[in-house]
């Protein structure tokens, strides 16, 4: 069946068009993605303003007439953090609804780190044992941990690459005192999970996805996307911590020019960093595995395991 995955993120709405069968590996057949940063559409009640809503309501309208185009049997639309958070977000929702027939499902934290984790664990398989997944959005940090398709913990905090960027780094290159206040407000904060996650047992695989850890990883030496997926690709924490007082120094056009940092991401690498740079701390890793499956195939997956077998 052909399926359409939509995802209303913090920084981008994306289109995926997929070809897949309960046993197979999704296919992707089409893509089509715009940066809107929604969180950046926000007014000073924290609600999304009308710009926002107008961008995103016109972008779902063409998603839909694209995936009818492309032959979906069906779009599986679903937001994460800026909508989950927003005030307004059900409102906006609603008017998504009304507007574009598409009913977009707001995931919970802990849904987020649950999908993530069975993408995860399905790409990796079973000979993986008990994997720690991390995932770097724009508005939080997913952290998931088991032995099973089910992670034993699945915990979701407020430390998203363009939140931190958007309340704590005013500077271009960053003032050195607002990197330092930083780096302790997410280390405090993952601290205060990170026990849950590490009474349930050391894992013998730990696993990054997202852009942000992408990115990161091909700046310290990881293979370009066009290599393709099944390269392995991994982020090294001596090779991180070498390139953070690199980063730091360097402006939003200096980073962007950098191999894997798109413009519209360059503004956030630095909060980002600072986050990876924490979770193999705080966690004693001194590498994570870069898995190209996230949330958006564990929604299929998952959505591929509630079908009867034809």
């Amino acid at each position: 069946m052909r399926l359409g995955v939509l995802d209303v993120g913090s920084n981008t709405v994306h289109l995926l068009v997929v070809d897949a069968h309960r046993g197979a590996a999704p296919l992707p057949a089409y893509s089509h993605k715009t940066e809107l940063r929604l969180a950046e559409h926000l007014d000073k009640d924290g609600k999304i303003a009308q710009s926002g809503a107008d961008e995103l309501v016109s972008f779902i309208s063409e998603a839909a007439e694209l995936a009818e185009d492309k032959g979906c049997e069906s779009v599986l639309a679903f937001a994460t953090s800026a909508l989950r958070e927003a005030p307004n977000g059900e409102k906006v929702l609603d008017r998504v609804r009304v507007k574009t027939k598409v009913d977009l499902q707001v995931l919970t934290g802990q849904d987020e780190a649950r999908l993530t984790f069975l993408a995860v664990r399905r790409w990796f398989g079973w000979s993986s044992g008990r994997l720690a997944v991390f995932d770097i959005g724009g508005g939080s940090l997913e952290i998931a941990a088991g032995s099973d398709e089910e992670p034993t913990v699945a915990v979701s905090v407020p430390l998203g690459a363009g939140r931190l960027t958007r309340e704590s780094l005013t500077a271009d290159p960053p003032d050195k005192d607002e990197v330092r206040a930083l780096r302790k407000r997410i280390r405090v904060e993952m601290a205060a999970v990170a026990g849950d996650v590490l009474r349930a047992g050391r894992p013998q695989r730990s696993v990054a996805t997202s852009k942000t850890f992408r990115s990161l990883a091909r700046i310290c030496g990881a293979a370009p996307s066009d290599d393709g997926p099944y390269v392995p690709r991994s982020l090294d924490r001596d090779d991180l911590t070498e390139w953070m007082p690199k980063l730091t120094g360097m402006t939003a056009a200096e980073r962007a020019a950098l191999p894997g940092v798109s413009a519209g991401r360059s503004t956030q690498l630095i909060a980002g960093a600072l986050v990876a740079d924490a979770v193999m701390d705080l966690f004693d890793l001194t590498s994570l595995e870069v898995c190209p499956w996230a949330l958006r195939e564990g929604v299929i997956l998952s959505r591929l395991d509630q079908l009867q077998p034809r």
